[in-house]
Formats: structure tokens, C-alpha cells, sequence
């Protein structure tokens, strides 16, 4: 793995560190193209069952784009800066989007632009109360370009999402929980720990049906209730006759906790 993304493991659960602490993790494409070698390998893996996304150092989870990079490429014009740029960070945010395995962003610092934007897409994420955030691409001349511009307002409703896009001003932790964009705000001690404890809660339950609730939500969310109606079943269809299952109902009836079988 190159390094600019560090991984470890507790158990279960993948931890991915960006890891460009001296720019404010900014999203360079090596850095990028190695996230997404990591979650392919991690969803490859059965023992691996959530990840934590944090950034190195204090100050940031990440700043966004690198910029210097970015305009390396618009330099030679739309359609280098649509290829290099926007489609390699859209398919990051729309990967991590509908991972089939539960992803909670730790936002350590800074989550600006593009971190900003894959806090958005996470299926939890969790703040420290130094984080800050922002949507800043209007102050570059852009729109944002890894998503922002369509997920945020379907987290915060389109006039409270417009402000912060049209404007780029920033916000603290207790502004994005009440826009939806993080699910709790801890002190910066206890980020990790919530994030690790977040994970282990979801690892109580079987991964098949994890993984159908993050199916079902990540592809019926947008859609009418009568897709996503058929979206649910089907996700039903596909655990209602697992090992699992039985044994999760088994062990209700019994008031016993449940043994597990690992994915395959």
C-alpha cells in the first residue's frame, strides 16, 4: 500500500489513516487510488467486518483536493480535469457510499472540500469537537466535484446546504450534527474510542444482514418508496435463509446470545 494511507486492524474492524499530515491529508490522486486499493481489499476479506477513516496528526481528517495538483490538470483543460480529478474523487465518495460493509469516518480536525464530502458519504460518522467544516470549491472557482453538491442537500435539506455552498463558510461539530452530517460529537480524547466502540456495537450482529440494511438504504434512499419498497424484500430475499439468521432467531427464542458463523 502506498503511504499515504496506513491501515491497522483491531479484530474486526480496519482502521485507514490518511496520511499527508504535513498538507492537511489533502486528497492527492496517489492518495486517493490507494483508498480505493484498500477498500477493495478490505471488502475481499471475510475477517474484516467495518472500517474506522480517520486522518493523521491533530490538525486535520483532510483539507480536500490538492489543489496545486488539481490545477496541474485543469491546466490542460475540462475534459484532463473531469478524468483525472472529478471522476477519480467521485468514484471514491460514491464507493464509500455503498460499501457493503458499515465505513465511520473519524473527523479529527479539518474536514474541508473533499473530506467534507467523503464525511458525507460514510454510511456514520463520528466528530471530535475540534473538527471544522466546510464546502470552500466557490472560493476556487468550482462547484464541489466529489458529490457535495448532490448528497449534502439531501443530508440538510436544500436551503440550509445552499448557504454553506454558495457562501464556503465554515461550521463546528455542533452545526453538522444538526445538519445530519455526523452522528455524535465526542471530545478529542475520545474520538477513536467512540468510533472503535460505534464498530463493535454494529460487529454484535451478523454481517449478512449489516450488509443488506447498507444495500437497501444505499440504493432505495433516492428512490420512490415503491423502488425502495422492492429494494428492501429483495435484501430480505437475500439473508432471510442464511446460517445466521436461523441462529439469530434461534437465539432470540432461546434468550441466549447468538454464535455467529464468519462470512466466507
Amino acid at each position: 500500500m502506498s503511504d499515504t494511507v496506513i491501515e491497522s486492524r483491531q479484530d474486526a474492524i480496519a482502521i485507514l489513516r490518511l496520511n499527508r499530515p504535513e498538507k492537511l491529508n489533502a486528497l492527492s490522486y496517489e492518495l486517493v487510488d490507494a483508498l480505493l486499493t484498500a477498500l477493495d481489499r478490505i471488502e475481499a476479506d471475510p475477517a474484516l467486518r467495518a472500517i474506522i477513516l480517520t486522518g493523521a496528526g491533530d490538525r486535520a481528517f483532510s483539507a480536500g483536493a490538492d489543489i496545486p495538483e488539481f490545477a496541474g490538470s485543469i491546466s490542460h483543460g475540462a475534459d484532463a480535469a473531469l478524468r483525472l480529478f472529478v471522476r477519480r474523487g467521485q468514484t471514491l465518495t460514491s464507493r464509500i457510499e455503498t460499501f457493503p460493509k458499515p465505513v465511520i469516518v473519524a473527523v479529527n480536525g479539518l474536514a474541508y472540500g473533499g473530506g467534507c464530502e467523503i464525511t458525507e458519504a460514510a454510511a456514520l460518522s463520528i466528530a471530535s469537537d475540534r473538527a471544522r467544516f466546510a464546502k470552500p470549491e466557490v472560493a476556487i472557482g468550482i462547484p464541489p466535484t466529489f458529490g457535495g453538491t448532490q448528497r449534502l442537500p439531501r443530508l440538510a435539506g436544500r436551503k440550509r446546504a445552499l448557504e454553506l455552498l454558495l457562501t464556503g463558510m465554515d461550521f463546528g461539530p455542533e452545526r453538522a450534527l444538526e445538519l445530519g452530517l455526523v452522528n455524535r460529537v465526542v471530545s478529542h480524547d475520545d474520538l477513536m474510542a467512540a468510533s472503535l466502540d460505534l464498530a463493535r456495537r454494529i460487529l454484535d450482529n451478523a454481517p449478512e444482514p449489516v450488509s443488506a440494511i447498507l444495500r437497501a438504504v444505499a440504493h432505495g434512499l433516492n428512490a420512490p418508496i415503491a423502488e425502495g419498497l422492492r429494494i428492501e424484500g429483495e435484501q430480505f430475499a437475500r439473508v432471510a435463509e442464511t446460517p445466521n439468521t436461523w441462529e439469530a432467531l434461534s437465539a432470540w427464542m432461546d434468550r441466549r446470545r447468538p454464535t455467529y458463523r464468519s462470512p466466507v
